[in-house]
């Protein structure tokens, strides 16, 4: 496994699972698994998670486990929230702690600003300050419903923001330079802005890069499920 000064091996998903893995399955050889990050880490990005689930994948197929699909999901929810997210793929809702997932029509969505600034916050920073509320909130389902960005929030955000201002100032910037709505992608630091159009993405998109922030213009992608993620 090619290791970076930026991850400990041993506490990095990719070696959690491949241990589970083969402990659990009594497997008697090992596997060279070798990392390369095309994403910035600790950003919310789900990078670390897309790692995990393809390493549950892949080692089924190269150790000959067959697994099934609920046997992948089971692995997969003792590391995490969202990796059962990435087993499946493409537009899809996530309930429960994360592991029941549900496909849903595709969100074709264009001209997605990302933005991350110069520190990450980890998971457990982005949990630890979140306020538990037992209001609930049915803005994911018009989100579904209606395809309208407008609905789109993260319940993570405003503990984040306390602890990170300057998050919060990318979120303002770019909702007031043309943005129509800006959150914080999962635990972030990255801000998703999405731009009504690719001229304004391209706006803020320079504006941050002359701030040499990581910065990407993305769009969700149709069909995506059992595709080979890049993270």
């Amino acid at each position: 496994m090619a290791n970076k000064d930026f991850v400990s091996t041993k506490k990095n998903l990719i070696y959690k699972v491949a241990i589970f893995m083969q402990r659990k399955y009594n497997v008697k050889h090992g596997v060279e698994i070798e990392l390369k990050k095309n994403i910035p880490i600790e950003g919310g990005l789900g990078g670390g998670s897309s790692n995990a689930a393809k390493t549950v994948i892949a080692l089924s197929q190269l150790w000959d486990l067959n697994l099934s699909e609920s046997g992948k999901h089971e692995i997969a929810r003792n590391f995490g929230s969202d990796i059962n997210f990435f087993l499946h793929g493409g537009s899809a809702l996530g309930e429960g702690n994360g592991d029941k997932i549900t496909p849903i029509n595709d969100i074709i969505i264009d001209n997605i600003l990302l933005v991350k600034p110069n520190f990450g916050v980890s998971s457990k920073e982005a949990y630890e300050a979140v306020k538990i509320s037992n209001k609930q909130n049915s803005d994911w389902q018009q989100m579904i419903n209606t395809f309208d960005v407008s609905y789109c929030y993260n319940s993570l955000e405003e503990g984040v923001c306390k602890k990170y201002p300057e998050i919060k100032r990318i979120i303002n910037y770019l909702q007031r330079n043309g943005a129509t709505k800006a959150i914080l992608s999962g635990s972030g630091s990255t801000v998703i802005g999405f731009c009504p159009d690719f001229k304004t993405a391209k706006k803020l998109s320079n504006y941050y890069s002359k701030k040499e922030y990581w910065n990407y213009i993305a769009k969700t992608k149709k069909g995506v499920q059992n595709e080979n993620y890049r993270c």
